[in-house]
C-alpha cells in the first residue's frame, strides 16, 4: 500500500536463489520441485496509468481492472476497454487504493438473497468509507457503509462459506485492523476489531489449505508476517515471509492458485507508479506465465504472496504443515499493489 510519508529503511534485494526459511510453528522450507530454475520473473504485460488492482476472471475470461479512479475490462489477449462509464457509472478519487473483488453468483446459503451475477465490489477508502457495487451493466451504487473512524484497505469474497459467503473487508483503526463481514443484503458485522495491521490483496484460503482452510489471509508489510483470521476472530500467524519488509516494501499481494490451473494460464498483478518512491513502479499490469509456475512445482490451492517492492514472490502450501519457497521477482522498480489473479 502506498503511503506518502517517510519510508522504512531499504532492505537488500539479495535473496539470490535461496529458499525462504520460516520460523512459525509447523512451517518448513521446501525444495523447488523438479529442479526448476529460480526465480521466475514477472514481466510487463500491458501499460495502464494508475493501475492498482484486478478482479476476476469473469465467465468469459476477462478481468476487471481499477486504474486512476476508473474501471476497465482486460481480455486475456491483453486488450483493454473502458467499463462502467457514463451516467450512473463508477468513478472514485485518484490516490487512494480502491481494491476490488468479484464474489461468486448465486443464492447465498441460509439467506434469500444473492450477489448479482457479474457484480464487482470496490472499497471506498475516502470519506464516507464503505463498499461500492458495480453491476455487470456498469451501474454503480453504494452497497454498504462502515464506521467513519475506519479506513477500508482490503476486500475479498468468502468462497468457502465459513464466513457465510460474505464480502470480507479489512479496515485500519486506531490500533490495528478491524475485519468486517458484509452480507448480500449489505448488512455489516465485525469479525474482530483487534487484528494486526493488514492491508492490500487479502484472500480467503480454500478448504484444502490445511488447518487454515476457509480463513482470511492477510499480509503485514511492516513486519513481513502473514496472518490467518478465523470466522470467530481468532488470529494466527500463518508464516513469517522472511522477505524484505517495511512501508511500501513488504508483503502486499496474495492470491490462491485456482482449481484446474495449468501451464496455459498466467498470474497477473498491478504495478502502480508512485512518484518519489524507492520502488516507483511502471504503471503496468504484470504477468507471470503459467509455464514458469508449473515448472517451479506450483499447484492449485497454493498461495502466492508478493512484496510491494520489486514483487518478490513466495509460494506457500499448507497441509499438515506449511512450506514456503521463494518463487519469483519483478523489476527492481516494480511497485506491486492489490491481488494476484489467475487466468485458466
Amino acid at each position: 500500500m502506498t503511503r506518502h510519508r517517510p519510508r522504512a529503511a531499504w532492505l537488500s534485494l539479495a535473496l539470490g536463489l535461496a529458499l525462504v526459511a520460516c520460523s512459525s510453528a509447523g512451517t518448513t522450507s521446501g525444495g523447488t520441485g523438479g529442479g526448476a530454475r529460480l526465480p521466475a520473473h514477472w514481466v510487463r504485460f500491458r501499460h495502464l496509468p494508475g493501475v492498482v488492482d484486478l478482479a476476476g476472471p469473469a465467465s468469459d475470461g476477462s478481468f476487471t481492472v481499477a486504474a486512476a479512479g476508473r474501471l476497465f475490462r482486460l481480455s486475456q489477449p491483453g486488450s483493454l476497454r473502458p467499463f462502467a462509464r457514463g451516467p450512473g457509472g463508477y468513478t472514485t478519487a485518484i490516490g487512494p487504493e480502491p481494491y476490488l473483488t468479484r464474489p461468486a453468483a448465486g443464492q447465498v446459503a441460509g439467506t434469500r438473497c444473492s450477489f448479482p451475477p457479474g457484480a464487482i465490489f470496490a472499497i471506498q477508502p475516502s470519506k464516507p468509507p464503505g463498499v461500492i457495487m458495480i453491476s455487470a451493466s456498469g451501474q454503480a451504487r453504494r452497497f454498504a457503509s462502515v464506521a467513519a473512524t475506519l479506513m477500508p484497505d482490503g476486500i475479498t469474497a468468502d468462497t468457502t462459506g465459513r464466513f457465510g459467503h460474505a464480502l470480507l473487508v479489512t479496515a485500519r483503526n486506531a490500533t490495528g485492523t478491524t475485519v468486517l463481514a458484509i452480507t448480500c443484503t449489505g448488512g455489516v458485522r465485525t469479525i474482530t476489531a483487534h487484528a494486526p495491521h493488514l492491508e492490500g490483496g487479502v484472500s480467503v484460503a480454500p478448504a484444502s489449505f490445511g488447518r487454515y482452510g476457509g480463513d482470511l489471509i492477510g499480509p503485514d508489510e511492516s513486519t513481513g508476517q502473514v496472518y490467518a483470521i478465523a470466522p470467530d476472530g481468532r488470529v494466527s500467524l500463518l508464516i513469517q515471509s522472511r522477505l524484505p519488509h517495511g512501508g511500501d516494501i513488504g508483503v502486499e499481494s496474495t492470491g490462491f492458485v485456482p482449481p484446474g490451473f495449468s501451464a496455459a494460464g498466467s498470474a497477473y498483478l498491478a504495478d502502480r507508479f508512485s512518484r518519489g518512491n524507492k520502488h516507483p513502479g511502471t504503471d503496468s499490469i504484470l504477468r507471470l506465465p503459467g509455464a514458469e509456475l508449473t515448472r517451479a512445482g506450483v499447484r492449485p490451492g497454493d498461495l502466492l504472496i508478493a512484496t510491494e517492492g520489486s514483487a518478490q514472490t513466495i509460494d506457500v502450501r499448507c497441509a499438515t504443515a506449511c512450506t514456503v519457497r521463494y518463487l519469483a521477482i519483478g523489476l527492481a522498480i516494480s511497485h506491486a499493489e492489490g491481488h494476484i489473479v489467475f487466468s485458466r
